[in-house]
């Protein structure tokens, strides 16, 4: 069974920074790719981020400059350094993790952590 559990959501001002957490049941060398979704209410989850195996970094263009992504093998996890945050940043946030095989592509999520950017 794999697990993935986030943490570190809350409250944050406009321009305020906030660092998210994803922690695995697993090595995380195990996976192909991680990566954060979010989805604010009434809305499509939409990607945010994501890590590959080789360690090169995808942001979407409306969090390029301020989100950074980034892993630790030693520990299993995964974070997201979340800089000068804007009201439209306000959503749960999902761990997502990739696994590639002979019988496909297996998806894993976490079951969110709250961002609310007060105005």
């Amino acid at each position: 069974q794999v697990q993935l559990v986030e943490s570190g959501g809350g409250l944050v001002q406009p321009g305020g920074s906030l660092r998210l957490s994803c922690a695995t049941s697993r090595n995380i060398n195990d996976f192909d790719s991680m990566g954060w979704y979010r989805q604010a209410p009434g809305s499509q989850r939409e990607f945010v981020a994501q890590i590959v195996r080789g360690g090169t970094t995808n942001e979407s263009d409306s969090v390029k400059g301020r989100f950074a992504i980034s892993r630790d093998h030693r520990h299993n996890a995964m974070y997201l350094q979340m800089n000068t945050v804007k009201p439209e940043d306000t959503a749960r946030y999902y761990c997502n993790a990739k696994m590639y095989g002979p019988g496909g592509r297996s998806d894993y999520w976490g079951q969110g952590t709250q961002v609310t950017v007060s105005s």
